[in-house]
């Protein structure tokens, strides 16, 4: 009898004898060669993996190449990690559970990669172009992925393997697997004016956290499991320009403000310190782009609630200030990781146009 088990996935595991059936789908050649992808045309729809009954993803593999094999300005679109999209379904629901740009979903924004390895989700080398999510994705009566062209000129080689084990019936008790990608372009900030550098960045007050960015908006039974967020510095000046010094505010169950979740700055979510610039990946927390001189330009960062989820019975909103007081107006993009029972209220993502990242 294979199902879900009660054991862990931990080094002090390993030894334990299971019964389970390890199953995968893969990119493979079918007719024995090496061309062991799939051609994706501009605008198709592709279906990566279509499981029936029930079962769990344990390990997604991903590695794209636009068919001129570069990303060059000079190519057509070399954003398109953010014009291909990943849809996953359970239970045959109408209403993906993940709706995410590929690039995004695997830990970095701005269509761009990086080597860095956290815990659920990394980018491996050749620069960070190898993708891999750990993160588990149990479900009852059935599994689809997809993948969604929105290039408008280039084709796309998609390899990929699904890996899953297939149970004859999975328990009750778990939640099913969630991501959602957001943005504002550019957030409501307020302009400068006549206050000074220091007024403007450290300056006013925020009670009640309507103006933060949103991470996250859900309802039903579940727990938050963490988020990757993407900053482009719009503000142009010579003086100290750092971007954060927002708070992070979160919402369970309809609670007011200020909620039982508040902390004390952008870094200080981020598990980081004093305005920091360096590039680091920890299996939790991590800066994958720091950003350019005076934190100008692109900005990407992820924290994972693996050993700290965040449980909500009704409804959570995970929300941060964009500069201190919703002062600043930068362009800010997030991709959200949830558990929680179905149904979910459904969620859509913004038209290819208005997802596209800003010029470097």
């Amino acid at each position: 009898m294979g199902n879900y088990g009660d054991f862990g996935s931990s080094l002090r595991d390993l030894p334990r004898l299971r019964s389970s059936r390890r199953r995968r789908a893969s990119s493979w050649d079918r007719t024995g060669g090496n061309d062991d992808r799939l051609t994706i045309e501009p605008g198709q729809t592709t279906t990566l993996a279509e499981i029936p009954g029930a079962g769990c993803i344990n390990h997604i593999w991903i590695t794209i190449a636009n068919e001129h094999m570069q990303r060059t300005p000079a190519c057509r679109e070399p954003d398109f990690l953010r014009r291909i999209l990943l849809r996953m379904y359970w239970e045959g629901e109408d209403e993906p559970s993940v709706l995410v740009p590929v690039g995004d979903f695997f830990g970095m924004g701005h269509a761009r990669t990086t080597n860095f390895a956290s815990l659920p989700i990394q980018m491996s080398p050749e620069d960070g172009k190898s993708f891999n999510c750990f993160f588990h994705m149990p479900f009852g009566e059935g599994a689809r992925i997809e993948a969604v062209s929105e290039l408008s000129h280039e084709r796309v080689f998609f390899y990929y393997y699904v890996d899953y084990e297939e149970f004859d019936e999975l328990e009750e008790g778990l939640g099913r697997f969630h991501a959602q990608w957001r943005r504002e372009n550019p957030c409501d900030g307020i302009e400068q004016g006549n206050q000074s550098n220091e007024e403007f960045q450290f300056g006013g007050q925020n009670i009640g956290g309507e103006g933060n960015y949103t991470i996250l908006e859900a309802e039903g039974r579940g727990h938050y499991v963490g988020c990757v967020l993407n900053v482009h510095n719009l503000r142009e000046t010579s003086q100290w320009n750092w971007y954060g010094e927002g708070d992070d505010m979160i919402f369970v169950d309809g609670e007011e403000w200020p909620p039982s979740l508040h902390g004390t700055g952008t870094e200080d979510y981020f598990n980081t310190a004093w305005c920091p610039q360096q590039e680091y990946s920890a299996p939790y927390h991590g800066i994958t782009l720091g950003g350019g001189e005076n934190w100008s330009g692109q900005i990407s960062l992820y924290r994972f609630h693996i050993e700290d989820p965040v449980t909500f019975e009704r409804s959570i909103r995970v929300s941060i200030e964009h500069g201190h007081a919703n002062k600043r107006s930068d362009d800010y993009s997030s991709v959200a990781y949830w558990y929680q029972s179905e149904p979910h209220k459904p969620f859509s993502i913004l038209p290819v146009g208005q997802r596209i990242p800003r010029s470097r």
